[in-house]
């Protein structure tokens, strides 16, 4: 090896990774965050409070409701007060854990554009909890009775994510 070719090799300094932060929540969180308040608006300006329209007879029907609680009404019989700033805190508590994971991630990768969405669903539900207090949620699958609680675009998102979380795990190889 020639000289100049070490000298070079010395004096440059290692490539790194690009920070994803800005890229994914840019590109990702921002997009879901602005559909899912979008949607929200959308329905609860324009629809009565349970009123349904059909977009798939029997499959698929907006449904304008709202969630005082967690996932699938989890905590609603708790004080109002009590619940709303445990959950509030708990979104909180995750924005940050999630930003921070993204910030330091080496790379995008299939759990960096998880944690961007999941971040975008606790954002967007944390959003709907300051302003009305409640969650919208509007989207209702179902086969005739048999129902599957009703959502929105921000619950899909974190399922969404955790799901690709799932994918990534099993397909990645274990590391010691």
């Amino acid at each position: 090896m020639s000289e100049s070719a070490v000298a070079q090799l010395v004096s440059e300094p290692p490539r790194r990774r690009r920070n994803p932060l800005l890229v994914v929540i840019g590109l990702v969180s921002l997009p879901v965050l602005v559909l899912d308040q979008l949607t929200k608006h959308v329905v609860s300006s324009r629809m009565e409070l349970f009123e349904s329209i059909a977009i798939i007879p029997h499959w698929v029907d907006i449904t304008y409701t709202r969630n005082s609680g967690a996932a699938f009404s989890m905590f609603t019989n708790l004080p109002g007060w009590f619940r709303g700033a445990f959950l509030a805190g708990l979104a909180l508590v995750a924005i940050v854990v999630l930003i921070v994971l993204i910030a330091r991630s080496d790379g995008l990768t299939l759990t960096t554009l998880a944690f961007a969405l999941i971040l975008a669903g606790a954002s967007g539900n944390l959003i709907d909890r300051g302003l009305r207090g409640q969650v919208v949620d509007f989207l209702r699958l179902h086969y005739y009775q048999w129902n599957y609680p009703i959502f929105n675009v921000a619950d899909s998102a974190i399922t969404i994510g955790v799901a690709l979380i799932v994918l990534s795990s099993l397909r990645s190889p274990k590391k010691d």
